[in-house]
């Protein structure tokens, strides 16, 4: 299972907004991005909005592109496009800045 972390620029003035929607975050798009390959999936957000973001799966190109076919994603991903900048109308889940790994301290499990 590969590690990818993302972030994203949320608007400061929608901050608020913006979390109490991922407090409850649609049951079937859950079920979309699991049954997509997305596992792990977390995001963390600081008070300026820079939104950092961390998911596990196979291939995440594979995984976006799942999620591109469902319908549950064309409309959260459309409520989701006011929240951000710098994304030039672009979905937010086609606008992450990947970061690279640059460490990673490995369990114990053998």
């Amino acid at each position: 299972m590969n590690r990818y972390c993302f972030c994203l620029q949320v608007r400061p003035d929608r901050l608020a907004e913006y979390v109490d929607r991922h407090r409850n975050v649609w049951p079937e798009m859950q079920a979309a991005l699991r049954d997509s390959g997305w596992h792990n999936y977390s995001l963390f957000l600081r008070d300026d909005g820079l939104l950092i973001g961390y998911v596990e799966a196979e291939d995440l190109d594979a995984a976006q592109k799942a999620m591109a076919a469902t319908e549950v994603n064309t409309r959260w991903q459309s409520e989701m496009t006011e929240f951000f900048t710098g994304i030039d109308g672009r979905p937010p889940d086609e606008s992450f800045l990947l970061l690279p790994e640059i460490f990673h301290l490995k369990g114990t499990e053998s």
